[in-house]
């Protein structure tokens, strides 16, 4: 075989192996081997108003999951965002109702969702306690709090054109979509482009490393918490504006979908591994999974239990992740023992 045609065939085959490698082509591949089974099975899967509909769903979720993203990057987590969506309804349909202003009732909600994840934040930082007990009893007590001011009734918003921002169309596409499109493009940017990306990514890998290297971990932790309370609570806006009203129970579960999309989307628990372009595409695959179990008119009984199976995938996934980056570090380090062996 020539030269040439042998360097070719070592080049594409090379090139294949690095795609099948990468996490990222291959969780393109499965949505979309999903998104073919699914429209075998349902002809109308494919429409177009199924698809913005999908679309829209999944961007309440992107939104709230990319700031969630940021945490986990850090080595934390956050329970209480499901409970979070809830106030922000309630705060958001409080505001408008007494003020008519959907820029104000937005803003008001915001700063909310700053003050909650500063809390959050404080309390992993400061007050020294385990992210996961921490954001638990935040969760329990933003739920609470709801459920007191609303005696657990809907509060129904009273200005019309508030349901237009979550169901509203520019052009073709749901305004929802364009807004979690512009949410990515900032944090990807953030992430991979900017000090403070590689600085959470450093804090993330090994946080006591990092702070010995002189970066303010405790800070930047706040600081991310308080991204992502405000993108939940954006989110949460959002959700009630569909609904046209704020809902005490708004966003039960939530907190479960969410991190289970990250974690399928290759974002590591431990912390400093994934990227956000993995994390939408698990909130793709989760969504358009439960699309289709909805256009199959499967029982939500049934989708709760599909969902619960995600989860323990996705935790499965994430520490056969951890244990392959482990065994290449030390697969690593045992080559470069034995070339320093062989220079001696």
């Amino acid at each position: 075989m020539p030269l040439n045609k042998r360097l070719e065939n070592g080049s594409v085959s090379g090139l294949l192996t690095k795609m099948m490698r990468s996490e990222i082509f291959v969780l393109l591949i499965a949505l979309v081997l999903l998104c073919v089974i699914v429209s075998c099975l349902s002809p109308v899967f494919l429409t177009t108003r199924n698809i913005m509909t999908t679309l829209r769903q999944v961007s309440l979720t992107a939104i709230c999951g990319f700031g969630l993203t940021l945490i986990i990057l850090v080595g934390e987590i956050d329970l209480s965002v499901g409970s979070a969506q809830a106030v922000a309804g309630l705060v958001m349909v409080l505001v408008l109702n007494s003020t008519g202003s959907i820029v104000l009732g937005i803003i008001t909600a915001l700063l909310v969702g700053a003050v909650y994840g500063a809390i959050n934040g404080i309390l992993v930082t400061a007050g020294k306690l385990n992210s996961l007990i921490a954001t638990l009893g935040t969760m329990a007590i933003w739920r609470g709090a709801c459920m007191v001011t609303t005696n657990a009734v809907s509060i129904q918003s009273t200005v019309p054109q508030f349901q237009e921002l979550a169901t509203g169309f520019v052009g073709p596409f749901p305004n929802a979509l364009l807004m979690a499109v512009a949410v990515y493009i900032a944090l990807y940017y953030m992430l991979n482009k900017t000090t403070f990306g590689r600085y959470l990514y450093a804090i993330g890998g090994n946080q006591e490393a990092a702070r010995l290297s002189g970066l303010p971990v405790a800070r930047m932790k706040v600081i991310v918490y308080i991204i992502s309370g405000m993108l939940t609570m954006f989110a949460g806006v959002l959700l009630s504006s569909r609904m046209a009203s704020a809902q005490p129970t708004a966003g039960t579960g939530f907190e479960m979908v969410v991190i289970a999309s990250i974690i399928l989307g290759g974002v590591s628990l431990s912390g400093g591994i994934g990227t956000i372009a993995g994390a939408l595409l698990g909130m793709l695959i989760l969504g358009v999974l439960q699309n289709g179990l909805t256009l199959l008119d499967v029982s939500s009984f049934w989708q709760d239990i599909t969902r619960g199976l995600l989860i323990i995938i996705a935790v499965f996934l994430d520490a056969r992740r951890k244990d392959s980056v482990v065994k290449r570090l030390l697969r690593e380090q045992k080559k470069q023992e034995g070339s320093e062996q062989a220079a001696l």
